[in-house]
């Protein structure tokens, strides 16, 4: 018996795609109600979601790189990073930032993070990471005139991997977003995704600067893994488990080491 189209692999593949996009971006994009298996297949879709938003993304570097324009590529392409995921991933940077900096036990932390309003740690942690992703960005601009928009684009994608890897873990709370989207990865599936990552990452390097590019990007995304998965660590040591703030700390923590070190690399004299 033949089986219905939605049952087909790749089929799945597309809605997780598009489940993903619809929840962690402003793109349009059917709605969908999201369970356990829905929230996993999610989770994989996740630097998927990364690379459309961070191409996306790159494109306006790309386009604004042409006018010779100094930083102000790298301040646009960094603004519309932000406007396509609705400021998601900086708010949960902002929350997990004033959550830790109160110093208060992981319950009362936990409360802290779950306050409308953001206090001083917080800014100045979003402020930080953002002058770290511009800075490193316009340093890129002088390497060539792809290597902003391909760090751009995979950086995206390597942030949100380090939450692929932090979703198979345990929650912090029993309720809430962050909650229904851990411990939903499988080991497999994580180690599928870093593989891909990790070879997208590579040809994104060699088109900002040949083989030289392409060992730089693929060493730097394993660099933002390895971050990521001792934040994760911290924070689980900190707050008892992972949610939605924390996985938001995890995506821009990627994207900001992944940026800083492929700029680092790229000033090194040949």
């Amino acid at each position: 018996m033949a089986r219905r189209g939605g049952d087909h692999p790749q089929d799945q593949v597309v809605r997780a795609l598009l489940a993903a996009l619809g929840t962690f971006t402003v793109l349009p994009a059917p709605h969908t109600e999201i369970d356990r298996d829905g929230a996993g297949r999610m989770m994989a879709a996740l630097p998927w979601v990364g690379l459309v938003v961070g191409g996306l993304a790159a494109l306006v570097v790309w386009l604004t790189g042409l006018t010779g324009a100094g930083w102000l590529p790298a301040v646009l392409g960094v603004a519309a990073l932000a406007v396509l995921t609705g400021a998601l991933h900086l708010d949960g940077v902002a929350d997990t930032a004033d959550g830790l900096g109160s110093r208060r036990p992981a319950v009362e932390a936990l409360a802290v993070m779950r306050r409308s309003d953001i206090g001083p740690m917080g800014v100045v942690t979003v402020l930080f990471v953002l002058l770290l992703d511009v800075a490193a960005l316009a340093s890129l601009a002088g390497s060539s005139q792809w290597a902003a928009p391909s760090a751009l684009a995979a950086a995206a994608m390597v942030g949100r991997l380090g939450v692929v890897h932090a979703s198979g873990g345990t929650a912090a709370r029993s309720g809430g977003f962050g909650a229904l989207f851990t411990g939903v990865t499988s080991p497999a599936a994580a180690v599928t995704n870093t593989v891909a990552v990790l070879l997208v990452s590579a040809a994104a390097g060699l088109l900002a600067d040949g083989w030289r590019g392409a060992a730089v990007f693929a060493g730097s995304a394993v660099a933002a893994l390895a971050a990521a998965w001792l934040w994760h660590r911290h924070l689980d040591r900190r707050l008892g488990g992972m949610t939605g703030d924390t996985f938001g700390s995890l995506v821009e923590l990627g994207q900001a080491v992944f940026l800083v070190l492929t700029a680092l690399a790229a000033a090194i004299p040949r």
